[in-house]
């Protein structure tokens, strides 16, 4: 599946603005991390992309979320290999992730919104925002209080948090005018 095919199937599927800005801020981080880690990045990209694809159906039922995604995507000619992920990443029902597209997706997910918040605090500027900034806003669990941090720190296999940071900041900057940041 290509991005936009991926990006026309979520918009049928996410009325929300802010999840559709959530959703392509976790798949700007994916790319990323799977360039660094040699990985398929447009793959990992439309992973990120439809993570949440059931967003508006499952309306915050953490029981029936990634399942009714999977099923969505199936439906709509979405390889298994990607339905999975998106079945899995619910961390509420599933865990101990493994494959390295699972853990990033897991921190890419609630990264985003901590680096969005860390550029909304420079006035929206993603170009101000650095890895130490980022670094020392996931210290103070006030900030971006949503955030779990524990789910971030998953990447440490992979990569230290702040490469990880760095990356994720980078894919965010590419993808600046797509989710309203400078």
């Amino acid at each position: 599946m290509e991005r936009d095919e991926a990006l026309a199937l979520l918009q049928r599927y996410v009325a929300s603005p802010a999840h559709i800005v959530h959703s392509r801020a976790t798949a700007g981080i994916m790319r990323k991390v799977a360039e660094h880690l040699g990985e398929d990045a447009d793959t990992w990209e439309v992973i990120g992309l439809l993570h949440d694809i059931d967003y508006d159906l499952v309306r915050g039922d953490m029981d029936r979320h990634g399942m009714e995604g999977h099923q969505i995507l199936i439906e709509n000619g979405v390889p298994e290999e990607i339905a999975d992920i998106v079945r899995r990443h619910n961390h509420m029902l599933f865990g101990d992730y493994e494959q390295p597209v699972e853990i990033a997706l897991q921190a890419a997910d609630s990264a985003s919104g901590l680096i969005i918040a860390c550029a909304l605090v420079k006035g929206g500027a993603i170009t101000e925002v650095t890895p130490r900034t980022v670094k020392k806003k996931f210290k103070e669990k006030s900030f971006a209080a949503g955030c779990e941090r524990e789910r971030i720190r998953l990447i440490e296999p992979l990569m230290d948090l702040e490469t990880f940071f760095l990356l994720a900041i980078e894919g965010l900057t590419e993808i600046r005018d797509d989710i309203g940041l400078t």
